[in-house]
């Protein structure tokens, strides 16, 4: 079984990035039921439109209704399901046996079961595949000989996270931000308490300076068990981050399809080459989480600071015109003539240019493309294509 390579996206425009730099399947969130509603840009209108995008090149859309389930979520419910299944979604990820019930009874959507469920077990694996769940996404918390053991006995097939932000809690278990903020972790509102800085005390103690203490996690990183988590036979390799912008998510999505793609074909580069591909992308500290088992200090920020901000994505291809070698680009970041540019492209390897003359739309000649999302134009030797990405090389 050829291993799935699924991707996270917080609106249309991500879903369509996601998929075009290499994802195999999307997984986004409703307006309604989505442990990120409070960010959603997901209308059913938008879901409808997702779908028939991925199904257009023979994709997958996946859509999360893995809130902790109050009374007031119920009403709503079976109308929600009803759309999603009338609009083809491939699967939904649930946490909680009231969705479960009402999707197995209403439509005929698959269901795949949320990590927030916690499996870390074959047995367990086993219980949700008998009360009819196709895939169970398996708690962060397991290594990678659990998981080999797992899916040596699971009747379910198995998704596992690969990279992307971990919680410091046990599968997002956390009210951490409930008490700080009153926002609920587990409802779609989490503040991310976590990574904030505090001071920490020892028996009234002062052992931090300068309020350096925080108890987040590094972020999840696995390039150097994807071979295993292919060879054991995991269904769905997992990236998480739909808050994460369009750079994030092609770049990472892309550095990980090449990965499994040169790794199916007897062709792997050195490690270093997929590593150096994801940190253009990545702004934080990373481990492999708890692919060796328990974690240590290691896989801890403590006080350490992690953010680095990445300024090297400074537009996206809208248009390229063959005949005046001319691309219309829609900045994100400052760049200039003179700049060395790459060419980050779903179609081909990547490539570089200097950086000409900038144009506005109406043909001004600038100094420098220096407002986000303006539309301005550049001339290129080079054919680019809609969707392109250009990145300054420093």
């Amino acid at each position: 079984m050829k291993v799935e390579l699924l991707a996270p996206a917080g609106d249309l425009e991500k879903v369509k990035f996601a998929l075009l730099y290499g994802a195999d399947a999307v997984y986004i969130g409703g307006q309604e039921f989505s442990l990120r509603a409070r960010a959603s840009k997901f209308s059913l209108e938008a879901i409808k439109e997702a779908v028939e995008f991925a199904h257009s090149i023979n994709k997958k859309i996946y859509v999360t209704t893995n809130i902790v389930f109050h009374n007031d979520d119920v009403d709503m419910l079976d109308d929600y399901l009803l759309s999603l299944d009338k609009m083809k979604v491939d699967a939904i990820i649930c946490s909680s046996p009231v969705i479960i019930d009402r999707a197995k009874s209403l439509t005929n959507l698959e269901i795949h079961l949320s990590t927030q469920v916690s499996v870390t077990n074959s047995s367990l694996t086993n219980f949700w595949a008998d009360q009819g769940i196709k895939r169970v996404v398996l708690a962060r918390e397991c290594s990678i000989d659990e998981i080999r053991e797992i899916k040596r006995k699971a009747r379910a097939d198995l998704e596992v996270f690969i990279h992307g932000g971990m919680c410091v809690s046990y599968s997002g278990k956390c009210t951490l931000s409930n008490y700080m903020t009153d926002r609920d972790a587990n409802r779609g509102g989490c503040a991310h308490s976590c990574r904030w800085k505090y001071n920490l005390y020892d028996d009234h103690h002062l052992v931090s300076e300068d309020y350096d203490f925080q108890m987040s996690s590094k972020d999840l990183e696995t390039l150097r068990y994807i071979k295993d988590l292919m060879d054991i036979g995991v269904a769905s390799l997992k990236i998480e981050g739909r808050m994460k912008s369009i750079h994030y998510i092609a770049t990472v999505v892309n550095a990980y399809r090449e990965f499994i793609d040169d790794y199916e074909a007897d062709a792997l580069k050195d490690i270093s080459y997929y590593e150096a591909e994801i940190r253009k992308a990545e702004n934080r500290l990373t481990s492999y989480g708890f692919m060796e088992g328990i974690t240590s200090v290691k896989q801890q920020l403590y006080n350490m600071r992690s953010e680095v901000p990445t300024k090297e994505f400074v537009g996206i291809v809208l248009s390229y015109d063959d005949e005046l070698k001319e691309a219309i680009i829609e900045q994100r970041n400052y760049f200039q003539p003179g700049d060395k540019l790459e060419i980050f492209s779903p179609k081909k390897p990547t490539e570089t240019f200097t950086s000409g003359p900038i144009f506005d739309e109406g043909g001004l000649e600038l100094d420098a493309a220096r407002h986000p999302l303006q539309k301005i134009k550049i001339h290129c030797e080079t054919q680019l294509s809609p969707y392109d990405i250009l990145r300054k090389v420093f």
